[in-house]
């Protein structure tokens, strides 16, 4: 791997944020401090902390950063749940698709990732 820009994981990441920012977009303005907020924060921090782990130098803390962008992965689902839940934007089935697929993507890495460690890469 040459760096984070070359993991598909990381690009998919990063334009996912692109939509979610889209999404949010159409939010009323009274959420603009609270969910919105918060739903981007955690949208931007897959694709940061998955760069940052990439250049810690190890598989175990690019596992750990790892862990970090899945936790945010499972808080911004958890927000478009109560997003969709108090019916604040028409949010499709497109949004849950793309970060189901990015889990994936990311729980792929940390076992492969694990595997270099037991295989003593």
């Amino acid at each position: 791997m040459k760096t984070h820009k070359d993991l598909e994981v990381w690009v998919m990441s990063i334009n996912y944020v692109s939509d979610i920012y889209k999404l949010t977009n159409s939010f009323p303005k009274t959420e603009l401090y609270t969910l919105t907020s918060q739903i981007r924060r955690s949208a931007v921090s897959i694709p940061s902390n998955i760069a940052e782990g990439s250049a810690r130098g190890s598989y175990k803390e690019f596992i750990r950063f790892l862990y970090i962008a899945l936790g945010s992965l499972t808080e911004l689902e958890t927000q478009l749940i109560i997003a969709t839940n108090l019916k604040l934007a028409a949010i499709d089935d497109l949004y849950f698709n793309q970060l189901i697929t990015i889990k994936k993507m990311i729980l792929g890495l940390i076992r492969s990732m694990k595997n270099k460690i037991v295989s003593g890469e």
